[in-house]
């Protein structure tokens, strides 16, 4: 099925006025699309100049050899010529990825892990499964049941699955009202929009496809069943607060006012990505707070047309155990880590890590194969660490700060560019102070 939901906003017409690149942007910007042109779907969004596009496109490819020559000299230069200790940083670990992904391309990889580490400038870390057992008893004591773990969260879900046809006034209805929640919250450039299509066949749930311009597609997969409280985290990743905002205050701040056109391209497995997808998984808490959550909950039972919405108070119930539900089940989810590293690390076969991902993360067969899909994906193979990984260091970052901050914190992410070592850096030279206090507490 394939529909198109209203614009939230109304698009903005006329020409766009794109910057001039200097030279060191340029050159991330043509190496970026050359690299592409070896691994298509690398380059994820592009808006630069159109003249770089049309020389990448028409040229004849560039051994990936060259490419990786041609990320370590501009390492250099981006260490010589790049004055701003922000930009310098981010384009060093953009290009190491890039430098990385030629390498492996040119028949120089290096393990896994390793190039996981290199290209998201973050090292994986592989869950202890007792983090998956305990979600699983938390999971068990909410969903009583005779029937196997899997078999009960399958059945909850079935209670609460969207029907297809009713997705795209419901889900029109979430992106606008999580719009108006992030006007109020973090603000919104002049001339954004959104628009809302249903996809099938494709490995992921949801995406958001930038088109410059403050403009934006985001897409859902409708491949397997949307359930209420999936669809109000989707929709908080995708759109508002998550990537679509995301894009279009960098577009408006990094690309328009200061001229860093390495910010007109974004790039799959590279270090963006693990900050863009932690930002639009921490988005959820800003769009629907937990304590609000149940409130918005009901709302949709009512607006999907579900049975338990007859009855306020078990729609009420229900709404809490949701709510409850979701700690637990976001912590079970990150089996697809281990199984990840399972299957590419320790080269465990397909049926094998099948297998695993049903019994410890507890996914249906059809769940189960869908993520295991993503995680195959020539593309995608090393993406899955960036939500987890992505979300965990951003959480801590958020946290180590004042409540009152949260939301500064979280523009901060919305507008700069930040690495997931200059996030770690500033976690570190934070609770550093703290333990001089403490230590001095305790002396006193």
């Amino acid at each position: 099925m394939s529909a198109e939901a209203r614009p939230t906003t109304v698009a903005v017409g006329g020409q766009r006025r794109v910057p001039v690149p200097d030279a060191i942007a340029h050159d991330y910007l043509i190496l970026a699309l050359r690299l592409d042109q070896h691994t298509p779907g690398l380059v994820d969004g592009y808006f630069g100049p159109a003249d770089l596009k049309a020389q990448a496109d028409i040229e004849e490819r560039r051994p990936a050899v060259r490419l990786a020559d041609d990320a370590a000299a501009l390492l250099d230069r981006i260490a010589r010529d790049v004055p701003e200790p922000d930009r310098r940083g981010w384009l060093t670990a953009q290009v190491v990825a890039l430098r990385t992904q030629a390498e492996a391309l040119a028949g120089q990889p290096v393990p896994y892990i390793e190039h996981v580490a290199r290209c998201f400038d973050w090292m994986p870390v592989r869950r202890d499964e007792a983090v998956f057992e305990a979600a699983a008893a938390e999971i068990d004591a909410l969903l009583p049941g005779p029937a196997p773990l899997a078999e009960r969260i399958a059945s909850w879900d079935d209670r609460f699955t969207v029907p297809v046809g009713r997705l795209p006034d419901v889900l029109a209805w979430l992106v606008e009202t999580f719009r108006a929640r992030a006007a109020a919250t973090f603000g919104l450039p002049a001339g954004e929009d959104l628009r809302v299509r249903f996809v099938t066949k494709q490995p992921w749930t949801g995406y958001n496809w930038y088109d410059g311009g403050r403009r934006s597609r985001f897409d859902l997969n409708t491949d397997l069943p949307t359930r209420v409280a999936e669809l109000i985290h989707v929709a908080a990743h995708e759109t508002y607060p998550g990537h679509h905002l995301e894009h279009v205050w960098k577009e408006a701040g990094l690309v328009e006012e200061q001229g860093r056109l390495e910010g007109s391209i974004l790039l799959i497995n590279t270090p963006e990505c693990l900050v863009s997808e932690g930002l639009a998984d921490l988005g959820h808490r800003f769009a629907s707070p937990p304590a609000d959550e149940p409130e918005l909950l009901v709302e949709l039972y009512d607006r999907a047309g579900l049975a338990v919405a007859r009855d306020p108070t078990a729609a009420r119930a229900a709404a809490m155990t949701s709510v409850a539900l979701a700690g637990p089940r976001r912590r079970l989810s990150e089996a697809r880590v281990n199984a990840a590293l399972l299957r590419h690390a320790d080269g465990r076969s397909n049926a094998d890590v099948l297998t695993w991902l049903e019994r410890a993360g507890r996914f249906a067969p059809a769940v189960a194969a869908k993520r295991l899909e993503f995680i195959e994906h020539p593309l995608w193979r090393t993406y899955v660490f960036v939500y987890h990984e992505g979300e965990a260091l951003l959480r801590r970052w958020l946290e180590a700060a004042p409540e009152s901050e949260g939301v500064a914190r979280f523009g901060r992410l919305l507008r700069e560019q930040l690495t997931p070592t200059a996030i770690a850096a500033e976690l570190e030279a934070a609770a550093v102070p703290a333990a001089l206090e403490s230590r001095s507490a305790t002396a006193s």
